[in-house]
């Protein structure tokens, strides 16, 4: 799989200075940067194996300012990149030459809690932490929590719309979102859902969650924060196999319980984790972190089905959390297993999303997958609702070795859609998956899902060479 960028237009480039004394007017001293050493931390996100320099970054401090800036690109003909914190995995803020960075990153007020109707509005640079962290005085939190949750701001979440460990019970982005403020391309600000449960005429809400900066720039939120639950608790489980671990969660899952989280490590990941974390975990050849919520009472009948549940699945160790310290180092192992596995290999994360009942069938293929490649994989992901986080290790220093992580990543994507599942679960679409989106989608699926970018974006300015394959693109 080899992930191909359009040519730069040369005529933006010969403007270059003009396009940068033009935004100078517009940002105060500071919000922009047009040096190449400053410029060098935007050129890349999370898929760093893939990287421009982009024309400018702009680092705007109110709507008002994104809304100039648009204009004069929309006016300008210049191509907007969005930016967050650039924690992508898939290549969603990876700028093109001839394209500015817009970043939100210093747009990270709380501008408004609301704890009767359980609502905070932020502009959209805040971190999921962040907004936790100023409601958690009143015993509130902010659901979304991806690995990283420390750094990844709700733009991006919004953008992608992202997941987390405890999102089986508490839903991902799009669920935990209620309005935005969104700066269109000609600089028209509009206002989508607000401070309340629902909105009338269309969903125009679910429609800017998960568009990949397509369609305009957020850059304020109101989103759902919820109040604690009286008490949690995770537990480890201990599998002989990866298929008995799938064959485990899809009963779990089929029980009709809920757990908070449902996370699955394999040996591979579990090692790595450990090496790095001293998280506790066991030396299996699967893990399983079941999280669950309520009094204690609840707690106790709720671990004890799900242990029961996985006896019946040949479970070899049972471990619940035993005290709040217990408790944070098996969910700092889980948060630090991608950072862990950087420290030991190269390696590209998938993010396909499958049926539970498909999960112990998928795990032997991507393992069957990857050992083709000659290669090794660590397992990590959202077990409960099939969020797959396959991360295939390969040696960048090798020739031949990158674009078999490749094909070997491609070939897990199309894995997933063949058993019922799709491209992506929280991770987006990019230019990781953008290739493959005729996998999932038909030719008029995709016809009429550009038709419908197009209207916001008719001249393809907003994040450009993004989510659809570059050949066959339809004008509004």
């Amino acid at each position: 799989m080899s992930i191909a960028f359009p040519t730069p237009d040369p005529g933006i480039l010969a403007r270059r200075e003009e396009i940068i004394a033009g935004l100078g007017r517009l940002v105060p001293p500071g919000a922009l940067i047009v040096s190449e050493d400053e410029r060098r931390p935007f050129e890349t996100d999370g898929l760093t194996a893939y990287r421009r320099m982009p024309l400018a970054v702009v680092l705007p401090t109110s709507t008002a300012e994104v809304s100039a800036v648009l204009a004069f690109c929309n006016a300008n003909g210049v191509k907007v990149v969005a930016r967050g914190a650039g924690t992508s995995l898939a290549g969603g803020a990876i700028p093109q030459e001839d394209a500015i960075i817009l970043g939100v990153s210093k747009m990270s007020r709380v501008l408004n809690l609301d704890f009767e109707n359980r609502t905070a509005r932020v502009e959209a640079g805040i971190t999921n932490l962040a907004i936790s962290a100023a409601v958690s005085h009143e015993g509130f939190f902010y659901a979304p929590d991806p690995s990283s949750q420390l750094a990844c701001t709700i733009a991006g979440n919004i953008g992608m719309n992202s997941g987390g460990a405890h999102c089986l019970k508490y839903g991902v982005t799009t669920n935990n979102v209620l309005g935005v403020t969104l700066v269109l391309l000609d600089g028209t600000v509009v206002e989508i859902g607000g401070d309340h449960l629902d909105s009338g005429g269309l969903d125009l809400l679910g429609l800017i969650v998960g568009s990949e900066g397509q369609l305009g720039i957020v850059t304020e939120a109101t989103v759902r924060i919820l109040r604690a639950a009286e008490g949690a608790r995770p537990a480890l489980l201990g599998f002989p196999s990866p298929e008995d671990a799938g064959a485990c969660v899809a009963a779990i899952i089929a029980s009709g319980m809920v757990p908070v989280a449902l996370e699955y490590m394999d040996r591979q990941a579990i090692r790595i984790t450990e090496d790095f974390a001293k998280a506790g975990y066991p030396d299996v050849s699967a893990m399983l972190i079941v999280e669950v919520e309520g009094s204690e009472s609840e707690i106790d009948e709720q671990l004890r089905r799900i242990a029961a549940i996985a006896e019946r699945h040949k479970v070899i160790e049972v471990r619940a959390a035993k005290s709040e310290a217990e408790a944070a180092a098996i969910w700092k192992g889980r948060k630090a297993a991608f950072g862990a596995t950087g420290r030991v290999s190269d390696y590209i994360c998938m993010d396909g999303t499958i049926p539970t009942g498909q999960l112990s069938f998928v795990l032997t293929r991507i393992g069957e997958i990857v050992e083709r490649e000659g290669l090794r994989v660590a397992n990590v992901f959202h077990a409960g609702d099939g969020n797959l986080h396959p991360l295939v290790m390969f040696d960048i220093n090798k020739p031949g070795e990158m674009e078999k992580a490749e094909r070997a990543g491609e070939d897990i994507l199309k894995l997933c859609v063949e058993v019922g599942g799709c491209l992506t679960g929280e991770h987006g679409v990019g230019i990781e998956k953008r290739d493959l989106m005729p996998v999932q989608f038909g030719e008029a699926d995709l016809a009429q899902q550009m038709r419908v970018r197009a209207v916001f974006d008719p001249a393809w300015l907003l994040n450009p060479a993004k989510v659809f394959p570059l050949e066959g693109r339809v004008a509004a």
